[in-house]
């Protein structure tokens, strides 16, 4: 099986390796101790290996680790620190928009994306960007209410 090196930028630091055609961004990331990035269904129904490539919101189950070749991806470890939380990271947790954790991450890069797109959605546009993230937990609304009020913080 023919294998093709790859070089990628990923929470801000180079990640190389050999990978062969079919492997998936989520096998590569995790592969390399990316465990925050969240295998789940492997068809794109789930939203939990969600992944910013180069500003964009993907799937990474979906994406081809050469298709991220020379590119950008941050994960959810690349949003903040414990020291330093992100501020959706920080209303996640003030609004208890999580429980068993599992969405989070995918949850947070969906967030992030549209927010970096859209600074100011409304509830609408919010829940319209997290429908493709499953969760079976919180009923999504203090998940919408954490990343509207990351929206509107300074809007008073």
């Amino acid at each position: 099986m023919a294998t093709y090196d790859i070089v990628l930028t990923v929470n801000g630091r180079e990640v190389a390796g050999k990978v062969a055609a079919e492997t998936t961004l989520l096998d590569f990331l995790r592969d390399r101790n990316f465990i925050d990035v969240k295998r789940g269904c492997d068809h794109g129904d789930c939203g939990a290996c969600t992944v910013i490539l180069d500003g964009q919101a993907v799937l990474s189950c979906l994406t081809l680790a050469l298709q991220a070749r020379g590119r950008e991806v941050i994960t959810a470890a690349g949003l903040g620190s414990w020291e330093h939380l992100h501020p959706l990271q920080e209303a996640f947790v003030e609004h208890e928009a999580l429980q068993c954790g599992f969405c989070t991450p995918g949850m947070l890069m969906t967030a992030k994306a549209l927010l970096d797109k859209n600074p100011h959605p409304s509830r609408e546009e919010i829940r319209e960007a997290i429908s493709g993230n499953l969760c079976r937990c919180t009923g999504y609304q203090k998940i919408v209410d954490a990343i509207e009020a990351v929206a509107h913080k300074g809007d008073k």
